[in-house]
Formats: C-alpha cells, sequence, structure tokens
C-alpha cells in the first residue's frame, strides 16, 4: 500500500549506526545492527507486557531500569526471538553483548540486547558473537537507513521517519526506525522501535516523553490482536546540541520534542500497518460519544479484531452487520444500541442502531473500494473518543503465517 514512513533520515549527532549480515538465520541477508549512543547520554524505554517476554527483554529491562548504568550500546538481532529460551536464552544473550562490551571496553550492563524472529530456537551466540568486529566498523553516523533494512523479519519494507523543530532559533532533530508486520497489537510500543533526539531531557520527563507519544501512536495499532514476545521501543536524547537539560514539562523545548516525537510515532505506527502481513486495506477505526476513551477503545479493538469484519473488508464487501455485532459485543456498559450511528468513509450505513434510510449496496460497495478506510462509530452518549488503526485479513495473512518457519 501507499503512503509508508520512509524518508531522508536525518543523522542524531551522539548516535551512530552499523548493519550487517551475521548468518542468524538467512545467509547474506542483513541481520545485526549495532547502535552506538554518545557517553552521557540518556536512555529511556518500554517493552512488551507478554508474561513470555523474551530473554532480551528481561536483560534489558534490567540493565536500563536497576543497574544505573546509561547504556553506550544497542545490539539488534532479526531472524531468531530468543523467546521461549529460558536461562539459556539469558546466557546467550549476556554472552552477546559481552562480546560487544569486550570490544568497546565499556561495562557489559551498559549493552541492551533486541531480539526478534522465530520463537523457541537457541539463539546462535557463536554466530552473532563472530559478526560484531564487522558491526563496530560499519558504525556510521549515517546509518539509520541501513539499520531500518536490518531489523525487519516478515516486514517487505523499512519504516524511517525524521522531523526537525526548532526553538528560540536552535534546530533539533527526532529520526526513528521500526519494524513489525504480523504478531501486532503492542501494548506498550511496537515490535521493535528506535529513537534518537539531539537534545538533553532528565530522564523522568525523556520517560514522560516516550510514554505520551506511545500512547497515541503504537499503543494504538493492531493487525491481528497478538502481544509479541519481544516488543521494545527505546528513546535517546543525546545532549549533542549543547543546550541547558530540559527540566520542566512548561519549557518550550519541551513541549516542541514532544510534539516533534509524537509526530515521528504516529507516522511509523501507520507505516507499519500500511505493511502489515498480507494487508490490502489500512482501515481507520473513530470511536466518538462514548463516556470515557476505555470504552471507545473497546469498541474500536473489538471491530478491529474481528475476523468477520477484517475478511469483509479484504472482500470490500459492505457487511455492515458485523460491525454492529462487534460494538454490541464490546462489553460497553448499558449501551443504547438505538443511539448508534455507523459511517464507512462518511457514508452513513446505520443510523439509529439499524439501515440508514439513505443507505444503498452501491454506496457500501464505494465505500470499501479505496485501500483507506474510515470506519466512523458515533456511540452518541457521552464527550470521549478514541481512534485505532488495523488492517484486512487476507489470504496472504494466513499464507505468511502459516510458511512463517519454512
Amino acid at each position: 500500500m501507499e503512503g509508508d514512513a520512509i524518508d531522508e533520515l536525518l543523522a542524531v549527532p551522539g548516535v551512530r549506526l552499523g548493519t550487517v549480515s551475521a548468518g542468524v538465520k538467512t545467509p547474506g541477508r542483513k541481520d545485526l545492527v549495532l547502535l552506538e549512543i554518545a557517553d552521557g547520554a540518556t536512555c529511556v524505554g518500554v517493552f512488551t507486557q507478554n508474561a513470555f517476554c523474551a530473554a532480551p527483554v528481561t536483560v534489558a529491562k534490567q540493565r536500563l531500569n536497576e543497574t544505573g548504568i546509561s547504556p553506550r550500546y544497542l545490539l539488534v538481532n532479526t531472524g531468531n526471538a530468543n523467546a521461549g529460551t529460558g536461562e539459556a536464552g539469558i546466557e546467550a544473550a549476556t554472552a552477546c553483548t559481552a562480546a560487544v562490551a569486550d570490544r568497546a571496553r565499556v561495562l557489559p550492563a551498559a549493552v541492551l540486547p533486541f531480539s526478534t524472529g522465530v520463537i523457541g530456537e537457541p539463539l546462535p551466540v557463536e554466530t552473532i558473537c563472530s559478526a560484531i568486529p564487522q558491526v563496530f566498523e560499519a558504525l556510521s553516523e549515517n546509518g539509520w537507513a541501513e539499520a531500518a533494512q536490518g531489523i525487519l523479519t516478515t516486514d517487505t519494507r523499512p519504516k524511517g521517519v525524521s522531523r526537525t523543530f526548532s526553538v528560540n532559533g536552535e534546530k533539533f532533530v527526532v529520526t526513528g526506525i521500526a519494524k513489525g508486520a504480523g504478531m501486532i497489537r503492542p501494548n506498550m510500543a511496537t515490535m521493535l522501535a528506535f529513537l534518537a533526539t539531539d537534545v538533553v531531557v532528565e530522564r523522568h520527563l525523556l520517560q514522560d516523553l516516550l510514554a505520551q507519544a506511545v500512547a497515541m501512536s503504537f499503543n494504538r495499532i493492531t493487525v491481528d490482536g497478538d502481544t509479541s514476545t519481544n516488543d521494545a521501543c527505546v528513546l535517546v536524547a543525546t545532549g549533542e546540541t549543547g543546550t541547558p537539560t530540559i527540566g520542566d514539562p512548561e519549557e518550550p523545548q519541551y513541549c516542541a520534542l514532544r510534539d516533534a516525537l509524537c509526530e515521528v510515532c504516529v507516522a511509523l505506527a501507520q507505516a507499519l500497518i500500511r505493511d502489515g502481513e498480507g494487508a490490502s486495506k489500512f482501515v481507520t477505526i473513530d470511536v466518538n460519544g462514548g463516556y470515557g476513551e476505555q470504552e471507545c477503545l473497546d469498541v474500536a479493538y473489538t471491530i478491529a479484531h474481528s475476523p468477520l469484519v477484517k475478511t469483509a473488508l479484504f472482500a470490500a464487501d459492505p457487511n455492515w452487520g458485523r460491525l454492529l455485532a462487534a460494538i454490541g459485543r464490546a462489553g460497553v456498559p448499558e449501551l443504547d444500541v438505538d443511539r448508534v450511528d455507523v459511517f464507512i468513509n462518511n457514508i452513513l450505513i446505520a443510523q439509529g442502531g439499524s439501515r440508514a434510510a439513505t443507505y444503498t449496496e452501491e454506496l457500501g460497495e464505494a465505500a470499501m473500494a479505496p485501500q483507506d478506510i474510515t470506519i466512523r462509530i458515533e456511540l452518541n452518549r457521552g464527550e470521549s473518543g478514541a481512534t485505532v488503526w488495523t488492517t484486512d485479513f487476507s489470504y496472504d495473512y494466513v499464507r505468511i503465517n502459516a510458511e512463517y518457519r519454512t
């Protein structure tokens, strides 16, 4: 589908990236990425809520949040998730990061591991470690585009976004890359996302910034309702601009950074949906008129996760009864179905809980034909609203996931 978020990826002072082919799963495919972070930078992250979190998630969370040591390197491999691997997986993640630490002469806790790929397979430690010298040699401040390619699994194209912003005549940058096409309902961030800016921000404010950006972007997308074992989103603030540290959320620089970061995250999140496994439709679900945001999200996600709705979207079939059924089982307390209106691409499909008098099948088919579709639900019971982005379900989604390990 058109509209992917890939543009000129701007260097972020204080960050270098290297990408090489280690042969983790597929010989010749670039599958190992190293991000080098300037000494003194601030780093925060959010991770999967899946109880079966992968070994690298366990190690990265512990090192980031409990050691008090600022990360200097992020090591990312594709082709193997190192999930469902028990204590051996922890040892494997630790061994790979130790190889980076030895090469860079930093503490092991200053290296964070990230993995994505097949679950339940042992991580090929020797294969990865043997490529560590080459990935160091590949480090470049202009390595963002190659890194965006190197973190992919079933994705068909890379996702990367840069935005600049100015405060008091000084120019700053935010650059981010992300991957993910299936097993996508992040419930924190996305399968993998790495973001960086050249401003300097106090750590607790940087964590708040990331939480805000994630809440309106990566936590509003779903391909199939499955939360990955390996989800991670990391934000680095290098402080290489030399400007004073942002310590107050009321500061103009904080607000400008927040807006730029949110813009980058939304663009990346939407790009993940456009590249969803087998996707032929980019679907926006707007739910308005709820008593609170949560019930609007409940309705939106129930629609987004309905296989009947998603297959109708793939067929461009305006089977609006499936939408009503999804709304009705979303768990909204005391929902008055006689007040619910449903629109598809601004065509009124159902009004007051039943077929709209102005609706025709021809109008419905025309509304379902485009690649970009907006389903708008008006609950007409309150002032809250929420938006979720999703895909259809196609034959290719089934094929891709049926053949994933072959």
